[in-house]
């Protein structure tokens, strides 16, 4: 395949694991962890492809209105993938951060959390950002707080403010994404890294995310290949050619 043109930064909103999972008729529970069990796979294959960054949706501050056995379940499954991926993380030299709050979380996962972190801040050819107890407007938020703190201490003006500055004091200080893609055919972003976002091209396939294999990646990967990035600007129609 051809690598020309790849993203540096792929998100993924990894949706469908519940209507996979009703689909067999199965527990939703089976449903998100065969969902992980594809994370695994799908995460090494994209860094051998070259991505430098992926950023995943796995668990909004919305998710808490879930059922509560359901949010139990998800918590118990993080914290096993936290635990249990942290050699092949660590093997696969990619660094690990979490973007979101850590209010509401339990103290175990938190400790899971820190803990991967820490170990793998050392690491340099690749970064997953886990996008974990997570809202896009909240991040916003938390920014716009950060910087009226550091105005309030007489560290930078008003007029310091621009879209860099605000950049610099989001979750993480990561490039902007290239590429979202949202598994199980619903058309909409869900308050996914909506300021990260702004210029990203976004893919919606069927797919439901335990489903969304190499393969399915791959085409996806082919598809951002024949897009035309514009940014706003007028782009010359010579270009695919």
């Amino acid at each position: 395949m051809n690598d020309n043109k790849l993203p540096i930064h792929v998100g993924i909103i990894m949706d469908g694991n519940g209507r996979w999972a009703k689909k067999r008729g199965l527990s939703r529970s089976i449903g998100h962890k065969m969902g992980a069990k594809n994370l695994k796979k799908l995460l090494k294959h994209i860094y051998k492809r070259n991505i430098k960054i992926v950023s995943i949706y796995a668990f909004s501050i919305e998710n808490f209105k879930r059922d509560k056995k359901e949010v139990e379940y998800l918590m118990d499954l993080s914290i096993k993938f936290f635990t249990n991926e942290l050699k092949t993380f660590m093997k696969e030299k990619i660094k690990v951060l979490f973007s979101g709050r850590k209010d509401n979380l339990r103290v175990d996962v938190i400790n899971a959390m820190n803990e991967l972190e820490e170990n793998t801040k050392n690491n340099t050819k690749g970064i997953l950002n886990i996008c974990f107890n997570y809202s896009g407007q909240k991040e916003i938020v938390d920014a716009i707080k950060k910087i009226a703190m550091k105005i309030n201490n007489n560290e930078i003006t008003i007029d310091d403010i621009n879209e860099d500055l605000v950049s610099e004091n989001m979750y993480q200080v990561l490039p902007p994404l290239d590429f979202v893609i949202r598994t199980s055919g619903e058309l909409r972003t869900s308050n996914f890294m909506i300021w990260e976002s702004s210029y990203a091209e976004y893919y919606f396939p069927n797919t439901l995310f335990p489903d969304f294999n190499e393969k399915e990646f791959d085409i996806a990967i082919e598809e951002f290949q024949k897009r035309n990035r514009r940014f706003g600007g007028i782009i010359n129609e010579n270009e695919n050619n």
